[in-house]
Formats: C-alpha cells, sequence, structure tokens
C-alpha cells in the first residue's frame, strides 16, 4: 500500500537521480503519477537491471518506465518472480520483453501472484495453448486475480449447462475453449448469473438447441447481461416490429444483437437507420444491421449513395457485415456499374 497524500511528501531525490540517468521524462511520470516519486523505497536501477538482462534496450526500458512508473516500488525478487511465471506461457525472453514493452501495467501487477501461478497452469490443463493464455494475460488480465476456485466453478457450470442442453461431449472441450477464447471475461461471472440467464431463455421459448446456437453465437456476452435487461430489449424489438413472440424468437436467433444490445443503444440505431429513409419493414427483414453504429451505417449509405445505389429501395444486405465483407460487396456493386453493356448483335462501327 503506496501512499497518495502529495501535499506533506517530498520527492525522494535518488529516485529522481536514477530516473534522469535512464533518460526518463520525469515531468511525464509527475503528470500522470506523482505518487510513485514520493515514496522513500525505490528500486529503479533493480528494475532496469532485469529489464535490460531480458533483452531491453534504454529506449525500451525508459517507455516502460514511463507508461508504468509503480514498477520501480516493485522488489526486484518480485518482478523476477513474475518473469519466472510469464515464461511458463512466453516462447522466451525476446517475446516476454515485447509483452512488457505493450503491457507494462499487466505484467507488473504482481499482488495476485500464488493465483495468476494457479490460473496459468489451469488453463494449460484445460487445454488452452500457450499463446492464448499470453493474450489473456495482457488483454484480460483481471481474470487471474480470481481465486482459481472460482475460474474452475464457472468453467463445470457451463460444461455442465452445455451437456444439459444437448451438446455432446466428444465436442464440449472444444465448445468451451472456443467460448474462452472469444471471451476470457465470462470467468467473471458467477455460476449462478450463468443458470439464471440459460433459464431466462428457455422460459422464453427457446429450445435447448436454439439456446446453444444463441451462446455460439453471441461468444459468451449472453452471461454479462442480465434477465431484467434480456427481457427489456427483446419487448423493445417486439413493440418495434409488431410481432408475435414466436416471430421475435425468429429475429433474435437471426440477429443476437436483438438481445444483446440495452434499449437505449437499438433506440438510437433504429433512429439513425430511420432517419436515413429506411423503413422499419426492410430492418426487420435484414435486422443485423443494427449491430452496427449509427456512424457506420451512415459511411456506408454516402459510399453507396455515390454509386448511384439507393438504400430506400434496394436491400440492407449490402450495408451489413464486417469492414471487410462491406467492401467486397461495394466492389461487386462498383464493378457492376462501370461495366459496359455489351449487345453481341449490334452492329460494329469501323471508321477508316
Amino acid at each position: 500500500n503506496y501512499t497518495t497524500d502529495t501535499k506533506s511528501r517530498e520527492e525522494n531525490k535518488k529516485t529522481i537521480e536514477s530516473l534522469h540517468t535512464l533518460s526518463v521524462d520525469i515531468k511525464k511520470i509527475r503528470r500522470l503519477k506523482e505518487w510513485v516519486l514520493l515514496q522513500d523505497v525505490a528500486y529503479v536501477k533493480e528494475i532496469a537491471g532485469i529489464l535490460q538482462e531480458m533483452g531491453a534496450d534504454k529506449t525500451a526500458v525508459a517507455n516502460i518506465l514511463e507508461r508504468c512508473p509503480e514498477a520501480i516500488l516493485h522488489t526486484p525478487a518480485e518482478i523476477n518472480s513474475q518473469r519466472a511465471l510469464w515464461q511458463l506461457v512466453c516462447q522466451n525472453e525476446h517475446q516476454l520483453i515485447k509483452l512488457i514493452e505493450q503491457f507494462p501495467e499487466s505484467f507488473f501487477t504482481t499482488e495476485y501472484h500464488e493465483n495468476q501461478k494457479a490460473n496459468i497452469l489451469f488453463f494449460q490443463e484445460l487445454g488452452l495453448k500457450n499463446n492464448i493464455i499470453t493474450r489473456f494475460l495482457t488483454s484480460a488480465p483481471s481474470i487471474f486475480y480470481n481465486p482459481v476456485e472460482k475460474n474452475k466453478n464457472v468453467i463445470d457450470t457451463l460444461q455442465r449447462s452445455y451437456l444439459s442442453l444437448g451438446g455432446s461431449d466428444a465436442n464440449m472441450k472444444i465448445w468451451i475453449l472456443k467460448l474462452l477464447s472469444q471471451n476470457p471475461f465470462i470467468l467473471l461471472n458467477t455460476s449462478t448469473a450463468i443458470q439464471e440467464n440459460l433459464e431466462f431463455l428457455q422460459k422464453n421459448g427457446f429450445t435447448d438447441h436454439e439456446v446453444l446456437q444463441l451462446l455460439s453465437k453471441l461468444k459468451g456476452f449472453i452471461f454479462q447481461l442480465t434477465p431484467t435487461t434480456m427481457q427489456k430489449s427483446m419487448l423493445f424489438s417486439q413493440n418495434v416490429f409488431k410481432c408475435s413472440d414466436q416471430e421475435l424468437k425468429q429475429l433474435v436467433l437471426k440477429c443476437p444483437a436483438l438481445l444483446y444490445y440495452s434499449v437505449p443503444v437499438l433506440e438510437e440505431r433504429l433512429e439513425g437507420l430511420l432517419k436515413e429513409g429506411i423503413s422499419v419493414a426492410q430492418i426487420r427483414e435484414t435486422p443485423m444491421v443494427l449491430e452496427l453504429t449509427t456512424q457506420i451505417v451512415q459511411y456506408r449509405i454516402k459510399k453507396l449513395s455515390a454509386l448511384g445505389y439507393d438504400i430506400k429501395t434496394g436491400t440492407l444486405e449490402s450495408l451489413n457485415g464486417t469492414k471487410k465483407d462491406f467492401e467486397v460487396n461495394y466492389g461487386k456493386i462498383q464493378s457492376k456499374k462501370e461495366r459496359p453493356i455489351f449487345n453481341p448483335v449490334a452492329p460494329v462501327n469501323i471508321e477508316d
């Protein structure tokens, strides 16, 4: 625990001098995390030495300490333990130092060392590849702070749910690993919340097979919702599209975003589409267009309009998909427009 009271304390001159020697921008640290410079004990030279041992050059060391100055408050023993831990999943020290350069905060969070270690070993036993685990360590470090038992409980609940919904034993491991790879944050949920969300879908008429389908399509994001938010989103969609329960279910299966996005988000996107002259009937026909932000929709409509494509009379399919999907569709429409109409029986004009 470090004090953040900056009024009564003075900067540690020795720390400042050591950082200065390493060409670290001290003004930047003062602006962002001045409290680090006020601590009585700091290990500037030692931490810089460990980073250099791993292959970091002078510029890299300065960048790391500017971005994560609290690194110097950890003991060399703590950092060496963390280094050994991350080496369990890194191919070599070159890869490790590159990760530290990109994600210093993740590496220098040493308070949960034992939990991190237990979770890394658990994920390896589960069958997750090391490159996936390193991605988790950098982009979703909080899942390693949980006690390993908590993560095991969530995985057990997911496995039981998968089997109870008709999933096969043979595919279960692949399903779990894929789900985790797509969205590691499902581990931050409780087993109870997962159960409640699945029961909500079943009570709303989705068959076991359809619930499994939704879980795969939503990449586990469904577990970050609550029955209340899902209910509100579904009611909003039902009112907008004026459809029966059965028709609504089909729309949700076609576009799980109707379940995932909150009412304000759906409202804003719907208004954006209506302002462009698109009808509710068109949106109901191609609900996936609600997965796109209003800005993306406007940009795509503008590009298509420049080719003479009228979105009000055409299909919304041409707006859909990822950036790559859209560029492919756009290219097809463009080449169709540019291609000259060839009439095989028209006389050929030959000028002497």
